[in-house]
């Protein structure tokens, strides 16, 4: 089993010194241990009321970076020390900026403006802005249900930015793999993880046996249609068979091909959709987005 800095005994008697020490209510706390890999802090605290974390010493600017993506407004509950004992202390994250941790320990992040709903078809105007043309919100939202993603779920990307931010956030106890050829992108991404503050996204430059050694294997694939498609599903097949793929093109002879396509791959049906988005601007314009098709087929069936 691996070893872990905080085990089920801890992680009780944590709760239980809150639980006493405090009028706040554990029935839905959410319990993210983030000194195990992949946990991503900020999207929990964006999403629940209530977390119950688990940190260790040496982390510098974990207040300010979650002050940084607007979370100054809630509250950290904790003591000093590595042990469940002592005074209980209340500090507001927009207090707290200056100090790291100091000791490996557990701590309360009461979030009053948590969100109701799950992130899901962002606006772009909160991505980093850079090299990278972003899909629009209401295409991603569809691309992201044709992927079903569930926790524990582990994703590759390719050539997918805003793809690669949701899917982390969504999938906060998966893995994600992101792929970006171009160096500009993979700068864009990493700022994009990083004001997020995503754990769970490794970025890679191109898809081979060897880049992939190593890495969870997938179990979906979401790619933009490129001339190094089929040499990316065929890497990706060989470490999954039965690996599910969604891709996103514009070019409808390539949508129409890939029936022919899957049926080399022993995939029967797979379905193909174009989604279209137009907008009414505010000076009654009408604005018509790029429509692309979108193709989902599982490997070996």
């Amino acid at each position: 089993m691996e070893e872990r800095l905080f085990n089920n005994k801890s992680i009780i008697d944590w709760l239980q010194y809150f639980s006493d020490k405090t009028d706040v209510d554990l029935e839905h706390v959410k319990i993210l241990d983030i000194t195990r890999k992949n946990k991503n802090l900020i999207p929990a605290c964006e999403a629940h009321r209530c977390v119950l974390v688990f940190t260790e010493a040496g982390n510098p600017d974990i207040f300010y970076r979650m002050y940084n993506a607007g979370l100054g407004e809630c509250k950290v509950i904790y003591n000093e020390g590595s042990d469940p004992k002592g005074p209980i202390k209340e500090d507001y994250v927009s207090d707290m900026i200056d100090r790291g941790i100091n000791a490996s320990a557990g701590m309360i992040v009461l979030n009053p403006n948590a969100r109701s709903t799950v992130r899901f078809g962002m606006d772009n105007s909160v991505l980093a802005k850079g090299t990278v043309k972003y899909v629009g919100s209401e295409i991603r939202a569809v691309i992201l249900q044709k992927m079903q993603i569930e926790e524990g779920k582990n994703i590759c990307v390719i050539s997918g930015e805003s793809i690669v931010v949701e899917s982390a956030i969504l999938n906060g106890e998966g893995s994600i793999i992101a792929v970006e050829y171009n160096g500009n992108d993979r700068r864009q991404l990493e700022e994009n993880v990083e004001r997020f503050g995503i754990n769970n996204v490794t970025i890679i430059d191109h898809v081979d046996d060897e880049t992939m050694k190593g890495l969870p294997v997938p179990d979906i694939t979401m790619l933009v249609a490129s001339a190094s498609m089929e040499r990316e599903i065929d890497t990706l097949i060989r470490l999954n068979p039965h690996m599910e793929f969604v891709i996103y093109t514009l070019d409808f002879v390539l949508a129409a091909s890939m029936i022919d396509y899957c049926r080399k791959l022993k995939v029967s049906d797979p379905e193909i959709i174009q989604v279209a988005v137009s907008k009414v601007t505010s000076r009654h314009n009408y604005d018509t987005q790029p429509s692309p098709w979108i193709i989902t087929f599982k490997a070996g069936e």
